[in-house]
């Protein structure tokens, strides 16, 4: 049991207002750029800005010693005691006072002359099936942008899946980068609206839930029958906002298929996600790949299918 200490409200203040940027990055953690916001590497559903996080899984959030606590699963007077540093001299810096920031306006990158790089990387990288690849092109819910560094010398090329609102404008967009080698860009552009991210509206009564538009792909890969009947969204994440504007957008659904990674954040989501739709008198079905995701599940599919075949063209 920790010892009761008496933290005075200053020190409760400081700690409260430590860097979380800073204070994980002494401690090893490493982060993926979102917008405004940094994304934990080792947990991709966290994301902190100064000295504020947020579970996207979960939907809960803090300030640093509510973070500390769960996150390194703490008790207060620990929490307190590692942000102010062991002698409480308080070795961590403050995040800077948080200024509004004018919203930006969203706005979709450049599209690239042609679509080479992102069909290389969708059919041979990640395995998609060309023709649901050519549909969702011919949609224009997926494109290749072509965008410059700022000092105008480098070029960036991405896969860019859009979701569209009711009436057929872009409001959201998610970057994947089309690099091979090492770890890969993806995130959210800035702007992007959470309610209308990447998905695909087949009319009928059901939905199939993802956290990544590769995941959706694969499915949908993987499972081609009738697709076109049905509805897929992806929330780019695992926040409930895109499902439940599926929800508004489609009062015809009687079945949710919640088909989120097979990991810990992916479960605590599908928990979380099932209880929203028992609220609205929707069934929900859990999904779960047999690898970490769904492209996983496609591309251990397509070995497979290899293996069989020069086996075949072996024995045969």
């Amino acid at each position: 049991m920790s010892k009761y200490i008496p933290f005075t409200t200053e020190q409760k203040e400081r700690a409260a207002s430590v860097d979380l940027e800073e204070f994980l990055r002494r401690r090893g953690e490493k982060f993926i750029t979102s917008g405004r916001d940094k994304r934990l590497a080792s947990d991709h559903s966290i994301t902190i800005r100064g000295c504020e996080w947020f579970d996207h899984s979960s939907e809960q959030g803090g300030r640093a010693i509510s973070f500390v606590k769960q996150f390194y699963g703490l008790s207060y007077p620990d929490a307190m005691s590692l942000l102010l540093g062991d002698d409480l001299g308080g070795s961590y810096p403050a995040a800077r006072e948080k200024v509004p920031e004018p919203a930006k306006p969203f706005t979709l990158p450049p599209q690239s002359e042609s679509m080479r790089r992102v069909y290389a990387y969708l059919l041979k990288k990640r395995c998609i099936d060309r023709e649901i690849l050519n549909a969702f092109v011919r949609k224009k819910l997926i494109y290749e942008s072509c965008e410059r560094s700022r000092d105008g010398t480098k070029e960036y090329h991405n896969a860019v899946f859009v979701g569209f609102d009711e009436h057929g404008v872009p409001r959201h967009g998610h970057k994947r980068g089309l690099y091979t080698m090492g770890q890969s860009y993806r995130g959210n552009i800035e702007g992007s609206d959470p309610k209308h991210s990447f998905h695909y509206l087949g009319g009928d009564d059901t939905l199939y839930v993802f956290e990544a538009p590769i995941d959706l792909l694969s499915y949908i890969s993987l499972f081609p029958e009738e697709w076109q009947e049905h509805n897929y969204v992806a929330c780019c994440g695992t926040s409930s906002i895109p499902m439940l504007e599926m929800l508004r957008q489609l009062p015809q659904l009687r079945q949710v298929y919640l088909c989120l990674d097979n990991d810990a954040a992916g479960h605590a989501a599908s928990e979380r996600m099932a209880a929203l739709l028992k609220e609205h008198g929707l069934n929900a079905v859990r999904l779960v790949p047999q690898q970490k995701d769904w492209n996983d599940d496609l591309k251990a599919e397509q070995e497979n299918k290899m293996e069989r075949s020069e086996l075949c063209q072996t024995f045969c």
